[in-house]
């Protein structure tokens, strides 16, 4: 019986993903089927609508919602374009420095905001047209922009992180976050060395080299918007208040900031409510259906028999690692973050938990892997929202980001092997 489950759960979720059903409906329905095996159809259809609403039963999924909102807010009111004039400042006069100064952005902007989508949206809006100009093939800086977006969901505040918390059954979000810092930057970094070694044979342009006023004058207008970072973090390290509370008062800093700025008005709130409401509803969709079938999963026992299949392989604890990257790693081809996260988390942890990894590791290991995904067809957001910010198609960009590709991958490498990078800042701060 329990074969058979796992059988109708698999086949079933694959079916209706390949004949166009929504990610969300197919998880639902997914997970309804397989309980339809052992149960009659009116309690197992009762039982999926309360595993939902049960499943969005969380004070920390309020936090998602807010930091949408302030992600949104961000957006249009002026502050990422602070944040790349800064980051212009720091790095435009290097050679092909705009490759630079797209990751620097992406990493600043998405310490804010918190979410892939946005960063690729903004600072590809901005800095797409302009490295054209500049003389930088278009695919290469889809390529750029794409990849150093999924900086902002290792480096905190992150949904996504969020997320995790709930389907590891409460391990501290204020020690994810933490955990998160020296990933990211790592992920940056190695995108950045993969643009210099690409530029050496292309006489890319360089910029203006900024005078150290100008740089101070730059950071001086950046520093609002940085400071929304210290005031998130240094309020959840500090037990001042919780990631839910952190996040409203993201939303409200940067509503002040955004129009301060005078780059957000009244008459343009009601467009970012309704953005953000789209948004939210989708993702709340997603883990309320990703609830309910990882409910399903341990009512069968699947993860349970997953675990000791993996065990079965290896006593290893870097074998099994590596064998779990690589399966997460295709499943984030076909599968979105949040979705995966959430299924997958509740499989994979108790098997590493009793190899002794910490789970804080596992999971910015995990998200990480996830994030690779997002730049991949067929499902890649991430990659849909470069693409289509370059005005340019999946076919032409995929040469060239297939080295930063790579560069994600090593990066994954060294945070799977070196759980210290991950670790050693929640310890500092004895989370």
């Amino acid at each position: 019986m329990e074969f058979l489950s796992i059988l109708i759960l698999v086949c079933s979720f694959l079916l209706f993903l390949s004949i166009g059903v929504p990610v969300a409906w197919s998880l639902g329905l997914s997970g309804l089927l397989t309980l339809l095996v052992t149960v009659p159809f009116e309690p197992a259809a009762t039982t999926i609508a309360q595993r939902m609403a049960t499943g969005l039963d969380s004070f920390s999924l309020l936090a998602i919602p807010f930091f949408i909102l302030a992600g949104e807010i961000m957006n249009r009111g002026g502050i990422a374009h602070r944040l790349i004039e800064l980051a212009k400042a720091l790095t435009g006069r290097l050679p092909g420095g705009l490759i630079y100064v797209n990751v620097l952005a992406a990493m600043l902007f998405g310490a804010i905001a918190g979410s892939a989508v946005a960063a690729a949206s903004a600072i590809g809006g901005i800095l797409g047209k302009r490295m054209e100009q500049e003389g930088y093939p278009k695919e290469l800086g889809a390529a750029v922009n794409i990849t150093s977006s999924t900086t902002g969901l290792i480096i905190p505040p992150s949904n996504v992180l969020i997320v995790y918390s709930l389907a590891s059954g409460g391990v501290s979000i204020a020690a994810l976050f933490l955990a998160g810092y020296i990933p990211g930057l790592l992920v940056g970094l190695m995108l950045m060395l993969t643009g210099a070694i690409m530029i050496r044979k292309k006489k890319l342009p360089t910029g203006e080299r900024s005078s150290m006023k100008e740089v101070w004058n730059k950071f001086g207008h950046a520093i609002p918007s940085l400071l929304l970072l210290v005031v998130v973090m240094g309020g959840i390290v500090g037990g001042i208040f919780t990631a839910t509370e952190a996040s409203a008062i993201a939303v409200l800093y940067a509503l002040i900031l955004s129009f301060v700025y005078r780059e957000l008005s009244f008459k343009d709130l009601s467009a970012v409510l309704l953005k953000s409401s789209e948004t939210t509803a989708v993702v709340m969709l997603l883990i309320a259906t990703s609830m309910s079938m990882s409910w399903v999963m341990s009512s069968e026992d699947i993860p349970q028999n997953i675990s000791a299949i993996l065990l079965s392989l290896s006593e290893n604890k870097i074998v099994i690692l590596i064998i779990i990257n690589l399966i997460l790693l295709f499943v984030g081809i076909f599968m979105d973050m949040t979705p995966a996260v959430l299924i997958f988390t509740p499989i994979f942890l108790p098997v590493v938990e009793e190899l002794g990894v910490d789970p804080v590791h596992f999971g910015i290991m995990m998200i990480l892997n996830l994030c690779i995904g997002l730049c991949t067809p067929p499902v890649g957001s991430v990659l849909f929202i470069g693409v289509g910010v370059a005005n340019t198609t999946i076919q032409k960009v995929l040469k060239p980001i297939l080295p930063f590709f790579l560069a994600m991958v090593i990066a994954l490498i060294i945070i799977t092997l070196f759980p210290e990078l991950t670790l050693w800042l929640p310890r500092l701060f004895g989370i």
